[in-house]
């Protein structure tokens, strides 16, 4: 967790829910929030490569984009909570869910920003100071084309040598996308004087601005 280290008795009291969770899911099937592929000028993809923070930033700066919401993907709804998800445990990765318009930015200009710019695919279960399953690299896609288009670009990327070691993200489709807590919504917007902000979700904005400055939406 980003706030403070869990105390023995919260990380029992989080695991205590969640079994509670599962058994509750077991006994009735929790319904799925089934987020679409949109239709006409509008499409969505679900994106996970660690804290949901800086990941909502980076892509709500860029054109075309036109929604970004932090939430959970890979669970069930019955624990998709970020206490329970903090623990590792639930099948969670902390997502974005990404709504854009193709006329004006490709999924293929957003995936780029997924790779280079918002987190390090080379990196399996973690990214930066934050470790677990929950804060995998994962594309949740919503469509055939989105899927094809995923593992091209990884294809093209590891014939590049772009990076040095192999990327590990996940290309599966989405099941259910849960949004995440209110006060977890634009929280770099918010809050860009944070420690774990200043350190860890600036950089990425001004990386950002540096590779895809065609990309970025003009600054008001």
């Amino acid at each position: 967790m980003r706030w403070k280290s869990l105390s023995a008795f919260a990380v029992l009291g989080a695991l205590a829910a969640l079994l509670a969770a599962f058994a509750f899911a077991a006994a009735r099937p929790a319904p799925v929030d089934q987020a679409s592929a949109g239709s006409g000028n509008s499409q969505t993809v679900v994106l996970a490569g660690g804290c949901f923070w800086g990941m909502e930033a980076v892509f709500d700066q860029l054109k075309g984009v036109t929604n970004v919401v932090s939430g959970y993907a890979g669970g069930s709804k019955a624990t998709a909570h970020y206490e329970m998800v903090s623990t590792g445990l639930t099948g969670h990765a902390e997502s974005v869910r990404v709504s854009f318009d193709p006329s004006q930015i490709s999924f293929n200009q957003l995936l780029n920003v997924y790779f280079l710019v918002a987190h390090d695919p080379t990196e399996l279960n973690r990214q930066g100071p934050d470790t677990g399953s929950q804060y995998r690299s994962a594309i949740f896609y919503t469509s055939d084309a989105q899927r094809r288009a995923a593992e091209a670009l990884i294809g093209a990327l590891t014939q590049s040598k772009k990076f040095k070691n192999p990327i590990v993200t996940q290309v599966v489709p989405l099941e259910g996308f849960y949004p995440a807590e209110g006060y977890h919504q634009h929280f770099v917007a918010r809050n860009p004087t944070y420690p774990y902000v200043v350190y860890n979700d600036l950089p990425k904005l001004a990386d950002l601005r540096e590779k895809f400055p065609d990309l970025v939406k003009s600054r008001t």
